[in-house]
């Protein structure tokens, strides 16, 4: 992913509030709050327009985080029919500066995120159905960059559901693996830019140690 430099506009001072962000150079922009906010999103005049949206919040029968991904003509009328799910408690939105973004456009963006985030793992995707549409190629490869510009904010708008838990090392280049030896057992992982992964074929205790029930954090639930 290259270097990119993000404005990021605290609409109400709080960066869990209602905010704005866009990248240099990219004809996109973000727009992003809680639910408990979801009249002052609407009436953004950025709302009115074409794009792709998330919503994001907890699945109620597993407990994970979960994603809603969707497209609109008119992002301010869809959201508006979301309210009868009680589920997400938070949205984020892209359109376009430019309003070149069409509805061939859009819904292209919404199956690939849709796949991409089914993808990645890391949440339950909500959508029953996939999406999707064909594009002429020079179409299809502006839209792939909206896509990188997309998985560039997400994460700094609070929204994970696109990361692969698997991801990119942190600082690129060459793995470095980290090897752990205790007890005649051997486990390796690595950083990633999500935190820590513990890769395939580690080893573990089948009980745990005294010391473990200090910190319940650390327990697997049975």
């Amino acid at each position: 992913m290259p270097s990119a430099t993000i404005k990021l506009f605290l609409v109400r001072g709080e960066a869990k509030r209602l905010r704005t962000a866009e990248l240099s150079n990219w004809t996109g922009k973000a727009v992003a709050g809680p639910r408990s906010e979801l009249d002052r999103v609407l009436d953004r005049e950025e709302a009115a327009k074409s794009g792709v949206y998330f919503l994001t919040g907890t699945d109620a029968e597993s407990g994970k985080g979960a994603v809603y991904v969707g497209e609109a003509e008119s992002i301010r009328d869809r959201l508006r029919g979301h309210l009868e799910k009680d589920w997400w408690n938070h949205v984020v939105f892209f359109s376009s500066k430019d309003e070149n973004l069409t509805r061939a456009h859009i819904r292209y963006l919404e199956g690939r995120l849709i796949e991409q985030a089914r993808s990645a793992g890391r949440v339950v995707v909500m959508n029953s159905q996939s999406s999707g549409a064909k594009l002429p190629e020079s179409d299809r490869e502006d839209m792939e960059i909206f896509l990188k510009r997309i998985h560039q904010l997400m994460p700094v708008l609070g929204a994970d559901a696109l990361l692969p838990i698997g991801s990119t090392p942190v600082g690129g280049g060459q793995e470095r693996v980290l090897i752990c030896t205790i007890k005649g057992l051997k486990a390796t992982g690595r950083l990633i830019p999500a935190g820590f992964v513990v890769l395939k074929g580690s080893q573990a205790v089948l009980k745990e140690r005294a010391s473990a029930h200090k910190y319940p954090y650390t327990l697997v639930a049975r």
